[in-house]
Parts: C-alpha cells; sequence; structure tokens
C-alpha cells in the first residue's frame, strides 16, 4: 500500500498534537512551522482531520487545533482512511467492489 503526502503529513499533525502537553488550542501557523509543511496544504489536511471528528477548534485569539479525544484512543487506519479514502489496494476486495 502506498500512503501520500497528505497521509503522512495527517499522521505527523496528529502526532504534533498528541504531543501538545499543555492541552491547549495549536494555531495553524505553529504546526506549519513545526512540521515544514506549507500552512495552505496543512488548511486541507486539517479540514479532512476535523470532518472526521478527530479535532476540537477554537477560534479567535489563542485559537486552534487539539485532539478531540486522548491520543490512544486514535487508530492509525482511520487517520488514513480520513485523507486517503479506502485503504484497499483492489477495487474488488473493497465494499464498493463486492457483489
Amino acid at each position: 500500500m502506498k500512503i501520500s503526502t497528505k497521509g503522512r503529513y495527517a499522521l505527523r499533525i496528529m502526532v504534533d498534537l498528541a504531543l501538545n502537553e499543555e492541552d491547549r488550542f495549536i494555531s495553524l501557523k505553529e504546526i506549519a512551522e513545526k512540521e515544514g509543511i506549507s500552512q495552505k496544504y496543512l488548511e486541507q489536511i486539517i479540514a479532512l482531520l476535523n470532518k472526521a471528528g478527530f479535532l476540537e477548534t477554537y477560534r479567535g485569539n489563542n485559537g486552534g487545533y487539539k485532539l478531540a479525544k486522548a491520543p490512544g484512543k486514535y487508530i492509525v487506519g482511520d487517520i488514513l482512511r480520513a485523507t486517503e479514502g479506502d485503504l484497499t489496494p483492489i477495487f474488488c476486495i473493497s465494499e464498493e467492489g463486492r457483489l
């Protein structure tokens, strides 16, 4: 299975947020700087993670993102499915490909 840049970056973002010991909201700019990801690309990935319910968001001053659950509650496959889509290597074994 090949994982795209989007999937790899999503995992890096989730690990970065999991290491957030202060349990504070981390800004998009801060994540982009720490991970070396452009803010524009990061916005696309964060939107997918947020839509999947993995993140809590806060707008305004001191706003940003943090994990919605404890770090141990996340599964790598779920994160990749949120960003990559179906992970089956061949269409015929996916849910849509079944007869």
